[in-house]
């Protein structure tokens, strides 16, 4: 394991909820970090979000971590969800409030 690699196991332990995404919670530079943001605060405001614009290491480490390439990404609990097309669709099948009350 690199140190990239420990940097971003560190994150995941840290809050059950974390989302990689480019900008800020309160300033999302994209359209689909936008997007997940909105659906997971319909959920609940108790999740962390890490900026990939401003961790370039993490940016690149990421995409191959467990084998995302594209962002936002979410974690619960250290496990990858996926990107906002699967958080999307969790939320209209209703699975998403079981996936982050886990």
């Amino acid at each position: 394991m690199n140190s990239t690699q420990a940097k971003i196991d560190s994150i995941l332990a840290e809050s059950p909820i974390v989302v990689f995404i480019k900008g800020s919670r309160q300033e999302p530079v994209c359209g689909f970090s936008k997007q997940i943001i909105q659906i997971l605060e319909s959920y609940t405001n108790d999740f962390s979000c890490v900026n990939i614009l401003e961790h370039l290491d993490i940016r690149q480490e990421i995409k191959t971590y467990k084998n995302w390439p594209t962002f936002p990404q979410l974690y619960v609990n250290g496990e990858l969800i996926g990107g906002v097309d699967i958080v999307k669709e969790l939320d209209i099948e209703s699975k998403l409030e079981q996936i982050l009350s886990q």
